[in-house]
């Protein structure tokens, strides 16, 4: 398995469980707000969607209709999902271009089928 596939599937795990995660903490505050028990605080359901976990905290926002009318909350969490989205983005943007060796980018050196031949 190459570097890039072990980060990939390192990722994926990641996401993963924190989605899993975090759709549990929503699973339970719902709960609780229905039975007027102790609830999470938001700070923990967003902080969970901050790491990782807010695929697992929008499907639980969609499915259990939970957290989708306080704008307040929205807005902090798509902002932890923009953030989220962002630095995973700039962890793949590194990794990719950290494992082309120095000099051999396409940009700089084009393939044999695009340079010119000189004319005879």
């Amino acid at each position: 398995m190459t570097g890039m596939a072990q980060a990939l599937l390192a990722a994926a795990i990641v996401y993963g469980v924190a989605s899993l995660l975090c759709f549990l903490a929503y699973a339970i505050d719902k709960r609780a707000a229905r039975r007027n028990a102790h609830r999470t605080p938001e700070r923990t359901l967003l902080l969970l969607g901050l790491a990782c976990g807010w695929p697992g905290g929008l499907l639980a926002q969609r499915l259990l209709r939970h957290k989708t009318s306080k704008a307040s909350f929205q807005l902090k969490f798509w902002l932890g999902a923009a953030l989220n989205i962002a630095v995973a983005a700039l962890l793949a943007w590194t990794l990719l271009f950290a494992t082309i060796p120095t000099g051999t980018s396409p940009a700089i050196h084009p393939p044999a089928t695009m340079q010119k031949t000189p004319a005879a």
